[in-house]
């Protein structure tokens, strides 16, 4: 019942002063169409590792990407060659490119080993192109690694790792070299994508606008976006968005759920959760067997031996007062204090709830993760 408890008093702490709805900015309820991260990801190499780096013999591309490398810098290797660089490593690099990044601008970096390296701490990426989906280049990226892993290793194969050593980052690793176009500045109108679908927030999101500057500025066109008529000069679109962003709304009421953690007990409990009328019953059963042995002694001149005799002993107790009644439109609280009530756990709050589900008298969505 402790642990319920605790569940209960955090349920009933953060959720039941939330019976007025809160007005939010619109920037924190939706995100600008088209306004988004880019993923980029391109191929390269770390060098300057201690002895940590591929096994060469058994990654030929990292052989391959020196000799192409040295050849673009004049230096030509023999092709029967097999060089065993140690000190190099074939990686994979990626970072996102934020919206309205410019050229010039700077990224971090994410470096990653794709062969046998042992560790890439030490090590500095080579000027590796950051290519988008479209193939083209859009950053540049370089720089020394910083490796949160660590990892040792003896002459007799002992060895210790901490974390993940094959992965670390460049900060501000990587130069943009081309700005991805967006359709803020070029689209007639600007589309707000709602974070969470929901038809009543997108309503009051457009007539919240409409209130602001005027009849027919805002129109939602489903639960997800809404509409807004942009001005035509590019120049006054940043000071437009700032003023829509920050309008004021109450959003809708989320939809009444139940999410239960099977494997851990945890329980979150909406706040529009009702019941219909419900008797429900719970009880539990408390099979415990004890084992006590005991000295036979045998008796004087007998001839007998001492000897251990086992002594069981089972008891079984069953729990009562497990009924409860539920009666028709009761809320979070109810349920709580009538769960309480009982001392049930919080395994037996899921049974409950799933009973309750099944009956038809859960008026929510019950989630099981």
């Amino acid at each position: 019942m402790r642990g319920l408890s605790k569940i209960v008093l955090g349920l009933l702490a953060c959720l039941l002063p939330l019976g007025a709805a809160q007005a939010e900015r619109i920037k924190d309820l939706a995100a600008i169409g088209g306004v988004r991260e880019n993923q980029l990801v391109g191929y390269g190499l770390v060098v300057g590792l201690d002895g940590t780096g591929d096994q060469t013999s058994q990654t030929p591309f990292t052989i391959q990407t020196v000799r192409n490398m040295l050849l673009q810098m004049g230096v030509t290797t023999p092709e029967l060659s097999n060089p065993q660089l140690k000190n190099v490593a074939a990686v994979m690099v990626h970072a996102s490119l934020p919206p309205f990044a410019k050229p010039g601008a700077t990224i971090d970096v994410t470096v990653s080993s794709i062969g046998n390296a042992k560790s890439l701490r030490g090590g500095s990426l080579i000027m590796t192109p950051l290519k988008g989906a479209d193939g083209s280049v859009y950053a540049m990226a370089q720089g020394n690694l910083v490796v949160g892993g660590f990892g040792a290793q003896t002459k007799d194969g002992s060895s210790i790792t901490v974390n993940v050593p094959s992965v670390g980052r460049v900060p501000n690793g990587a130069t943009v070299e081309r700005e991805v176009v967006t359709p803020f500045l070029t689209d007639a109108g600007i589309t707000l994508n709602l974070h969470s679908a929901d038809f009543t927030t997108a309503t009051r999101m457009a007539r919240a606008i409409d209130g602001v500057l005027g009849g027919g500025s805002a129109q939602a066109l489903d639960g997800s976006s809404v509409r807004v008529v942009a001005p035509a000069n590019p120049e006054q679109r940043a000071s437009f968005m700032s003023l829509v962003e920050n309008i004021e709304l109450a959003p809708g009421d989320a939809a009444a759920k139940v999410i239960v953690n099977s494997r851990t007990g945890t329980v979150v409990i909406g706040q529009k959760v009702q019941v219909s009328a419900a008797a429900v019953t719970h009880g539990s059963l408390t099979v415990s067997i004890s084992n006590q042995p005991i000295v036979s002694q045998p008796g004087a001149l007998s001839g007998g031996t001492t000897a251990v005799v086992p002594n069981s002993t089972i008891d079984v107790k069953q729990d009562k007062n497990r009924m409860f009644l539920f009666n028709p439109g009761v809320s979070l609280n109810d349920i709580v204090q009538a769960v309480n009530k009982v001392g049930a756990a919080p395994g037996d709050l899921v049974a409950i709830l799933e009973a309750l589900k099944q009956a038809g008298a859960l008026h929510a969505e019950l989630i099981i993760i």
